[in-house]
């Protein structure tokens, strides 16, 4: 059933610990992955087709144990590498890449939970995210006066004779309906950046199923409203500690999108090649019997087949680069380091997300547009997703460091 008709947020209920998975290390993750991909891919062109939001697979991710494949071995995480993490979103994106975005928040969350959480913190949002609970973020606010920039908002945590109140509306929520937490950003009482981590159930949050783009169509990545909602102070992270403290939480963040884009073009030149070889006809000048001989697309394909490999192997060296850095005391040029490292994946998965979803088309040819294949949901997604955040400023992050030795701005989208 679709529920995008109907802006009444269905709630998530909670896993069931006993059905958690507790993976222990990197291989177990990547078949944990591929085991939830094929479930995923299942289905996954019918439900981009009618909108059906993904609860089922969800429950499935948390039962999977995938969630807490990055808190820490001290917190009884299998502290999987960066590597590891980007591969696993690479396989689900594959499969499904709106049902394998939503928990890229979940990650991002966490590794701020890593940078910024006291042990008391820790212990607690740990243990349930072991347990199998889901994380979504409430992000950026639309543009208005208050809000210029994804970096501004007017969401604010106020100290009020009855504790601490929150209020705002966010957009761009990826995970926020699916999730048994919503952390958000607001500016507190100082206009310091802060985060609290809301419960889903809390009176006065309210998620709603407005998103309406033509890509990535079941992430659900719409608006969330805090009206007046009661926060613990232990619920809150202190983001104005990061300011002026080097760290790894934008280049992770910017890592999960380059392995998005990347599940999206594998998945394109996939089916490009299967409907080459099962439908497509020969160009009557070609002088072959099958399109799959046609001189032409062998070297389309095999040109597609380069450039996808190849930003794999930059998105994988990426994940390396980060697994360095994080292994040593975290400095302002080693966090540069990988942000510039991370800025050429994205590059390279943007491009090959494009091109091999609109090279689909030429390829297979006309009858690959019928709207029974739904092939154009792969240039969908992948239009949509890569606007995430400009691949122009990574191209021109990339040469300031080089030429110039600027490092690059540190926040999410770096």
């Amino acid at each position: 059933m679709s529920e995008h008709s109907s802006p009444a947020a269905r709630v998530p209920r909670l896993p069931d610990p006993a059905r958690v998975r507790r993976i222990a290390d990197d291989a177990e993750a990547l078949d944990a992955a591929h085991a939830l991909a094929a479930r995923a891919a299942d289905g996954a062109s019918d439900r981009d087709r009618r909108r059906d939001l993904p609860w089922d697979l969800l429950e499935h991710w948390s039962e999977s144990g995938l969630g807490a494949i990055t808190v820490p071995r001290a917190y009884g995480g299998a502290a999987v590498s960066n590597a590891t993490v980007a591969d696993v979103f690479v396989v689900l994106c594959r499969a499904d890449p709106a049902f394998g975005q939503i928990p890229q928040n979940h990650f991002g969350l966490l590794g701020l939970l890593h940078e910024l959480g006291t042990d008391a913190q820790k212990q607690r949002f740990y243990a349930e995210v072991l347990a199998g609970q889901r994380l979504g973020n409430a992000g950026p606010e639309r543009r208005s006066a208050a809000a210029p920039t994804i970096a501004h908002g007017a969401t604010r945590l106020r100290q009020t004779p009855d504790g601490l109140r929150l209020t705002g509306t966010r957009f761009y929520s990826t995970g926020a309906l699916f999730a048994h937490r919503v952390p958000t950003r607001a500016l507190d009482d100082q206009d310091r950046p802060v985060q609290p981590w809301v419960p889903r159930t809390a009176p006065g949050l309210a998620v709603l199923d407005d998103w309406s783009s033509f890509g990535q169509r079941t992430t659900a990545s719409g608006t969330v409203v805090f009206d007046d909602v009661a926060v613990a102070a232990e619920d809150v992270l202190p983001l104005w500690r990061l300011a002026d403290r080097p760290g790894l939480t934008g280049p992770f963040s910017q890592l999960l999108q380059a392995a998005i884009d990347q599940g999206i073009a594998e998945a394109a030149v996939a089916d490009a090649i299967a409907f080459v070889q099962e439908h497509a006809r020969p160009w009557s000048e070609s002088g072959v019997a099958r399109a799959a001989d046609d001189v032409y697309i062998l070297a389309d394909v095999g040109r597609l087949t380069i450039d996808l490999h190849a930003a794999r192997e930059v998105l994988l060296e990426a994940g390396r680069t980060l697994d360095a850095v994080a292994a040593a005391p975290v400095t302002a040029a080693s966090s540069a380091r990988a942000s510039v490292a991370v800025a050429e994946a994205k590059v390279l998965t943007t491009r090959i997300a494009l091109d091999a979803s609109e090279k689909l088309f030429e390829l297979a040819g006309a009858s690959a547009t019928r709207a029974k294949h739904n092939l154009d949901r792969h240039w969908r997604n992948a239009r949509v997703h890569t606007l995430h955040d400009p691949v122009r400023w990574k191209t021109h992050l990339i040469g300031n460091h080089l030429l110039n030795d600027v490092a690059p701005p540190r926040h999410s989208w770096n």
